[in-house]
């Protein structure tokens, strides 16, 4: 019997959080790859910030998901039928997939990925999206040099975790901003950093101030707001502000407001850049291969935050705007009813 695919729809734009009444959860048959295409069984979801923007009607890098559309999703999957050259039953890949158990694409649109490097969900995290937002934002636009302070904002998180830790690989000092003691502690004994301000605690710019007494020279920031204020304002001379994402912001139901403290970037001659991944994307194969060694010599530490169950997905994408995930946030889907 053919296997059926379920999916999650948009059904409504978001007002705010996303709502249950803004998904359809629909079903429909898998069907057969055409000429060059693969069939991927999905595995794993992975879950990011960005997904929210994406839901809205406005102007951005990349088009809205339609009202009707399979949720826009980056994922990883095994091959189960292809008509692709390159790819066969059994291959790993990731690659855009979507929010359902089975994707049917073009197979040049996934990258095979070796599981014997490291296991899935790692490819959807340090070797994924995540770990070359950290790798090119801060390498490339933060050029973190010896002895120079780093901060970064949602240190806990997929990207600022690995930005923090890349940061002491440089020979540069780290100090991250977090929610909640919990996360300070993993950020400080399991990730490495220098020091953690719990924002949670309020007083950001006072922490600033204790960990960054020359003032910060690289600011990584994941959060947008009133964190990014307290940053600017703490910025030293000549310092580089890569903006990454602004996830206090994303639900916001009113217009949001610029950083108050933007003339700190004239007095520092300081400079503040946006990117987003995608930039890098002929550049990849670089950032892989390096931040796939540093993993393997036991460099970096990979963390993921697994939930299991493809019905799910709503509340496991709230959990991100929540703050309760720490490293990657990813779905796990159950196996297949065709198995």
């Amino acid at each position: 019997m053919e296997p059926s695919n379920r999916q999650f729809r948009l059904a409504a734009r978001p007002h705010g959080l996303p709502k249950p009444e803004d998904w359809e959860l629909t079903e429909e048959p898998v069907g057969e790859p055409g000429a060059g295409e693969v069939v991927v069984q999905t595995r794993y979801v992975s879950l990011d910030p960005a997904m929210r923007g994406w839901m809205n009607d406005a102007r951005s890098y990349i088009p809205p998901v339609g009202i009707g559309e399979v949720m826009r999703a980056l994922a990883a999957g095994e091959v189960v039928a292809s008509d692709h050259p390159n790819l066969a039953p059994g291959d790993q890949v990731t690659g855009l997939l979507g929010v359902q158990e089975y994707a049917r694409l073009d197979g040049n649109a996934v990258m095979k990925v070796d599981t014997g490097i490291a296991p899935l969900p790692v490819h959807l995290s340090t070797l994924g999206m995540p770990g070359m937002t950290a790798y090119f934002g801060l390498l490339d636009i933060g050029k973190p040099q010896a002895g120079e302070t780093v901060v970064v904002s949602g240190a806990a998180g997929a990207v600022g975790g690995l930005v923090g830790q890349i940061a002491k690989l440089k020979g540069a000092r780290a100090v991250g901003i977090a929610g909640g003691a919990e996360k300070c502690a993993h950020v400080v004994e399991e990730l490495g950093f220098d020091a953690c301000i719990d924002y949670k605690a309020g007083d950001v710019p006072g922490g600033l101030s204790e960990h960054c007494p020359d003032g910060i020279d690289v600011y990584f920031d994941n959060v947008g707001g009133e964190i990014l204020d307290a940053a600017l304002a703490a910025l030293a001379r000549n310092a580089r502000v890569a903006i990454c994402g602004a996830i206090s912001q994303y639900n916001a139901t009113e217009a949001i407001a610029g950083p108050s403290n933007y003339l700190s970037l004239l007095v520092n001659h300081a400079t503040m850049t946006g990117f987003v991944v995608s930039d890098y994307g002929a550049r990849y194969g670089e950032g892989v291969k390096e931040m796939g060694e540093w993993l393997a010599a036991g460099k970096l530490t990979s963390r993921e935050d697994v939930v299991e169950g493809f019905e799910n997905f709503p509340d496991t994408l709230l959990r991100l705007f929540r703050g309760e995930n720490t490293g990657k946030q990813v779905l796990a889907l159950a196996a297949s009813r065709a198995e």
